[in-house]
């Protein structure tokens, strides 16, 4: 899982990751109660269902892109950063009872240390924009019209 991504290996790479994001998701689900903070842990687990099902898919339709091999590259790293990010941030939030700067309503009165506070600021603020720019360059890859298959017999 560790090889640069190829325009032949990256819808594999981002399906597996994707995978083992939504299988991390459902561990954590097991794990909501003896959290600090159960209701952000709650959150933790829905992002690692979510953000894995969100690989699984961009893995799919990755061969339908029209990107450069550069952009490409680029936005494989960004979505990798961008869910697995989400995930640990929301759980680190959880397991630190922390988040009340940036999630009020998920960390439900809980206030972590300001290095804590500063942590899940930053993973929340970065994935922000790691996550907007994917879905901006994912939608341009994905402008203009498919090719239309031929339904001529052979």
């Amino acid at each position: 899982m560790n090889k640069l991504p190829t325009e032949q290996t990256a819808p594999r790479q981002l399906m597996r990751y994707g995978i083992l994001l939504f299988f991390l998701g459902l561990l954590n689900g097991l794990i909501v109660p003896i959290l600090a903070n159960p209701r952000m842990g709650l959150s933790s687990h829905l992002e690692g269902i979510m953000n894995g099902t969100f690989l699984v898919m961009l893995g799919l339709i990755w061969p339908r892109l029209r990107l450069s091999r550069l952009a490409l590259t680029i936005t494989f790293w960004l979505a990798i950063y961008g869910t697995y990010i989400n995930w640990a941030t929301t759980l680190a939030a959880a397991a630190w009872g922390a988040g009340q700067s940036m999630m009020p309503i998920a960390a439900a009165g809980h206030k972590g240390t300001p290095l804590q506070e500063a942590i899940i600021n930053f993973g929340l603020s970065s994935l922000a924009l790691t996550m907007l720019m994917t879905c901006v360059i994912v939608l341009w890859g994905l402008r203009g019209t498919d090719e239309p298959i031929s339904t001529e017999s052979t």
